[in-house]
């Protein structure tokens, strides 16, 4: 198997690397479980390499063709688009949100065309393709409404990644993941950076600002768990599909301010302490139109699963990616 990763700098995208070449094999397009012969992270910047024979880094910009045919050569057989601007900029730079999340998963997708062979291509969307008025929870058949560009960008990505399965050039999957946490490193501009800022910051010994009200819920998903779910549903036969080849990822339902209940019973009340309320309209208006609550079918039946709970999510950042004190 020849993979290439795109956002392979990212920290999901490097840690799906790592799980790849633990794993060792993946299945292919004809259903044939296959050795990893070789990963290809691709990145705007310079990804970082685990150290293993098999994975080389290549920086360049996604919607460049000369790029894609270095990153995506003829004999590739899967495809993880992971690559993309995060929401709060694709709102505040339309532009750029468009040229990356439109424009380059298109030029991607049209590459994927020409390879010898229909590769497994799967799409990282987002639950930020719903919106308006919809079913508590929310089924697999709810109507697609997002409410900013994200969700929009997103959603043109999904019937893209459909349209050409449907046309036998690929072989996709769309997975709308829920909002992932903890993620570590530093804060970037998503609008639900929060949602890792207010349990790494304090653990980090630093104050951290959530912008949201204590009961805005949300449906959220741990690295572990995202990884996991990614492999699943590269790994799913395209007998399991039928009339879509999106998929609503498991989550859990939790609010902010739970989230910080979980913190404070995790590692105490000096921690969450640390976590200042900072009402900000703009990142507000936003996590509004997300729905908090999904009732997943089709994703646990291709072997997704959900964290038990947040709780669990702290201690496996704590474990994972938490800096080593000193």
């Amino acid at each position: 198997m020849r993979i290439t990763i795109t956002g392979g700098g990212g920290f999901l995208g490097s840690r799906l690397a790592r799980k790849l070449l633990g794993r060792g094999t993946l299945t292919d397009a004809k259903g044939r479980a296959r050795a990893i012969e070789s990963i290809t992270l691709l990145d705007v910047v310079p990804p970082a390499l685990p150290g293993d024979p098999r994975v080389t880094a290549i920086t360049g910009d996604l919607g460049d063709a000369a790029t894609l045919a270095r990153a995506i050569p003829n004999n590739t057989d899967s495809v993880f688009h992971l690559a993309a601007v995060v929401s709060g900029q694709a709102e505040a730079e339309f532009d750029v949100g468009m040229r990356v999340n439109v424009d380059a998963t298109r030029a991607l997708l049209e590459h994927c065309r020409t390879l010898a062979a229909p590769p497994k291509v799967l799409f990282a969307s987002s639950l930020a393709v719903f919106g308006g008025p919809l079913a508590d929870p929310v089924g697999d058949d709810a109507p697609l409404m997002p409410q900013a560009s994200y969700g929009i960008q997103k959603t043109i990505g999904e019937y893209l990644v459909y349209d050409m399965t449907r046309k036998g050039f690929i072989d996709g999957r769309s997975l709308r993941l829920p909002t992932v946490t903890v993620r570590p490193g530093k804060p970037n501009k998503a609008a639900s950076s929060f949602a890792s800022g207010i349990v790494r910051e304090p653990l980090a010994g630093v104050d951290a600002v959530c912008p949201v009200a204590p009961d805005t819920a949300m449906w959220v998903q741990s690295p572990r768990a995202v990884i996991d779910n990614l492999i699943a549903g590269h790994e799913a036969p395209a007998s399991a599909f039928t009339y879509t080849r999106s998929v609503n990822v498991p989550g859990i339902r939790v609010t902010v301010g739970a989230m910080v209940e979980a913190l404070r019973a995790v590692a105490g009340e000096a921690v969450a302490a640390r976590v200042q309320w900072r009402y900000d309209p703009a990142i507000d208006r936003i996590v509004s139109t997300w729905p908090s609550n999904f009732a997943p079918r089709l994703g646990p039946a291709l072997g997704m699963r959900a964290d038990a709970s947040f709780a669990d999510i702290v201690r496996a950042y704590m474990q994972d990616d938490m800096p080593a004190p000193g």
